[in-house]
């Protein structure tokens, strides 16, 4: 509301209920900006924050409470709950809110309101302003801006306070003990379905759900990169890629890990393996205050591309592959993105045209990979089909990065050390 200034209007809505097949819902999940301004996780609701009456008035419109309703869907808040609970100063019931909104628009010299999310409700807010604009002989200003909110918010969530970095570690640490679960019991003949079903236990049972549907990927399925088809029988001698993440109180985590299906690598994985471990750890040490955000991209890329010169993999001199992008065949993606809320989270890249410079708060993930196709003809045959990719969660601070999802198995030895206890 500082940010806004007077003569301000905030409106914010909830995600809506989302209809999977006939009459059945999908689960609710609630916009993750409405999440991060009022922690309010019911649909059929709007946020209206009023900067310049008292110290600045946040109103919930909302669903009273409805005893029917309550026995088909458990508890609501309801307003009392609004006011009491979230900390709101007004809440009234939602089917108030036409009337209630239409109210206030007057003497607003500008709206926060990020158009496009609902067309209906744009429509609505837009009409409203033109029929204050079209009075003859008005006592009244009518708002002359729609600002999006987004811009102002988004940069907010970039930054994370130290009860949001308290959650993501707790989140962190159910996804490490999945990924713990999965290599513990992983063993040739099983199906990716049984680790996937494994990783959701473990969420659930930690009261979390999947940050994002899990991708589970033995063999050559890891050179697909949004493989989630989990479906495959795991394989004596290959690898197996899992990236998956717990979501709790609305924040998530995101690893990946590659390991071998037997416990034990080749001498070939474990070299290419090494090649990737490398280029994570160098990145995560350029994760500090002051770089930007693709040194971090930048340095992973140098590690990997000299790693596979050495394997023979790729041919030439490290930095006109580089420069050429020729790395690009088996390094396929960034090395990283924001995490909160948002898997992929919210927030900028680049600012004036210049990579983003990293300040203590912002949390990326960092997780280079190598991706080498079984059908890659012109590559020694030992590396055909391999996928690895290895990914941990990191905050930048005022010293030394951060590592939110540190303590699980990553080098070769301890990752062979677990599989075997």
């Amino acid at each position: 509301m500082r940010r806004a200034g007077e003569g301000s209007l905030i409106i914010l809505q909830a995600a809506p209920a989302r209809i999977r097949n006939n009459d059945a819902h999908y689960a609710y999940r609630q916009d993750s900006d409405f999440l991060y301004l009022t922690g309010f996780r019911e649909h059929d609701a709007l946020l209206v924050m009023v900067p310049d009456e008292g110290d600045g008035k946040s109103i919930l419109f909302c669903r009273e409470r409805d005893p029917t309703r309550e026995m088909w869907d458990g508890r609501m808040v309801g307003l009392d709950g609004a006011v009491d609970e979230f900390g709101m100063d007004e809440a009234h019931d939602i089917s108030e809110m036409e009337k209630r909104l239409k109210d206030m628009l007057p003497d607003r010299e500008r709206i926060y309101h990020d158009l496009g999310r609902d067309p209906l409700f744009d429509q609505q807010l837009i009409g409203w302003v033109n029929e204050l604009r079209g009075v003859a002989r008005k006592t009244f200003h009518a708002p002359e801006e729609i600002h999006a909110l987004h811009d102002m918010l988004h940069d907010m969530r970039v930054y994370k306070s130290r009860e949001e970095l308290a959650v993501m570690r707790r989140s962190a640490k159910v996804a490490i003990e999945a990924h713990e679960t999965a290599m513990r019991t992983c063993v040739p003949g099983m199906n990716e379905a049984d680790i996937h079903a494994g990783l959701l236990h473990t969420f659930i049972r930690n009261r979390c759900e999947a940050s994002y549907l899990p991708i589970v990927a033995g063999g050559a399925n890891a050179c697909v990169l949004h493989y989630i088809t989990n479906d495959e029988e795991l394989l004596d001698g290959e690898l197996l890629l899992i990236d998956a993440g717990a979501e709790l109180d609305g924040y998530a985590s995101d690893i990946t890990r590659t390991f071998p299906i037997n416990g034990q690598f080749t001498p070939q994985q474990r070299d290419l393996y090494n090649v990737v471990l490398e280029a994570q750890r160098q990145a995560i040490d350029s994760v500090r205050a002051g770089k930007q955000w693709q040194d971090v991209h930048d340095t992973a890329v140098r590690m990997a591309t000299a790693g596979m010169v050495d394997l023979g993999i790729l041919k030439g001199e490290v930095a006109e592959l580089i420069d050429s992008e020729a790395f690009k065949r088996f390094y396929v993606h960034n090395t990283g993105h924001w995490l909160g809320l948002d898997v992929h989270d919210v927030g900028e890249y680049t600012i004036d045209g210049h990579s983003r410079e990293l300040e203590p708060g912002m949390v990326l993930t960092v997780e280079p990979g190598i991706y080498i196709p079984p059908d890659t003809s012109d590559v020694d045959e030992c590396w055909r089909g391999m996928g690895i990719r290895i990914e941990d969660d990191v905050a930048v601070t005022r010293d030394e990065p951060r590592v939110l999802t540190d303590g699980l198995a990553k080098s070769v030895d301890e990752i062979e050390a677990l599989m075997a206890a």
